[in-house]
């Protein structure tokens, strides 16, 4: 069974095609959780509803976790609207990027 970190550390290898920040950075990943059966389920979100690549982002959340965390049998993200996403949940390396 994999902890909720080295969940969040293969996600993190997972960038924002339009802002280069990874998901971690960003916010985005609001859990993630593994079972008895190396199962993994990562709860997420995206900046916003209208996201283009929205489905890309996904296959690419699963596909590094599947990637990184070589026992995982199963990976699922889980895309949530609530909370909503806003700059102010990203760390502080992306906030000043974002505000300069």
């Amino acid at each position: 069974m994999y902890t909720k970190e080295e969940i969040f550390k293969a996600v993190s290898t997972v960038l924002d095609p339009e802002v280069g920040f990874n998901l971690v950075e960003m916010g985005l990943i609001y859990d993630a959780n593994c079972n008895e059966e190396n199962e993994v389920i990562v709860t997420m979100t995206l900046s916003t509803k209208a996201c283009p690549l929205h489905q890309m982002i996904v296959t690419w959340v699963e596909e590094a976790v599947l990637r990184e965390l070589p026992e995982v049998e199963k990976a699922e993200a889980i895309v949530v609207w609530e909370p909503v996403w806003n700059v102010t949940m990203a760390n502080d390396n992306v906030k000043k990027a974002l505000a300069g």
